[in-house]
């Protein structure tokens, strides 16, 4: 009865192991794909430090979780209690560090606020600047997702900085005008009648909304894989005790 035991712990710890090994697989393909992705997120990820760090981090996560899955499959498979206890470990950390990144991810959600991201363009953007990294990253955001400001238009006239460096005659910057198509190639319909604040030509949906729409779908997703992945990871942990226990 034991040793049946032991053989159902064995299998079920390479299955979970094996979840844990394409998880890792998923979360490298996404790594890579927000840093060579030609479709304009790279510009927005490019343009923010802090944006092109997650994307590293996710690479370096997702390998881990690759390199783990596997010696865990290979410790389940062979019955090796070095491999397993090394397997447990690190298996650990990494859930503390994700539910820690969680943590801390609820705590300051009150950074991710419309009036936020309102304040921060009143305060940095500088318009057609590209050499500043704050504006060229919204300047990429608004001409990637077709949209304008954090709210719409209106946000520009009470953008102090934009209103310092732009001409009284310009309502809104470039990044808002609509073109055909609505990429960084595209062709503005008219630039000239855009800047005068014409709304047949500028995007008048703000930002905030046009992503929350996108991701929203996504942000549900990835908060239940999320706990998906923190509930895995802790039962692959007491199934790798349970197996090292009972490894002679």
């Amino acid at each position: 009865m034991e040793g049946d035991c032991l053989s159902c712990m064995k299998y079920l710890m390479f299955v979970f192991n094996f979840f844990i090994f394409l998880g890792g697989a998923c979360l490298l393909g996404v790594g890579i794909w927000v840093l060579v992705d030609p479709t304009g997120f790279r510009e927005i990820v490019a343009a923010n430090p802090l944006l092109i760090t997650g994307a590293y981090v996710l690479l370096a996560m997702g390998g881990l979780l690759f390199l783990l899955g596997f010696l865990g499959c290979c410790g389940a498979a062979r019955e090796n209690k070095c491999l397993l206890l090394f397997f447990f470990m690190f298996i650990l950390v990494i859930f503390l560090a994700e539910l820690s990144a969680a943590i801390l991810a609820f705590i300051f959600r009150e950074n991710l606020t419309r009036e936020f991201f309102t304040k921060e363009l009143s305060k940095h953007y500088q318009g057609n600047n590209d050499t500043d990294v704050f504006s060229a990253t919204w300047n990429s955001v608004m001409i990637t997702f077709g949209c304008c400001g954090v709210n719409g238009p209106e946000d520009f006239k009470l953008a102090s900085v934009f209103r310092l460096l732009t001409p009284d005659s310009e309502e809104v910057p470039e990044a808002c005008c609509r073109r055909e198509p609505q990429t960084r190639d595209g062709v503005m319909l008219s630039r000239e009648d855009c800047l005068l604040g014409k709304a047949l030509f500028i995007n008048k949906q703000g930002c905030y909304t046009v992503i929350l729409n996108a991701f929203e779908t996504y942000v549900y997703l990835a908060g239940a894989l999320a706990i998906g992945v923190l509930a895995v990871e802790l039962f692959v942990m007491i199934f790798a005790m349970c197996l090292f226990r009972g490894i002679q």
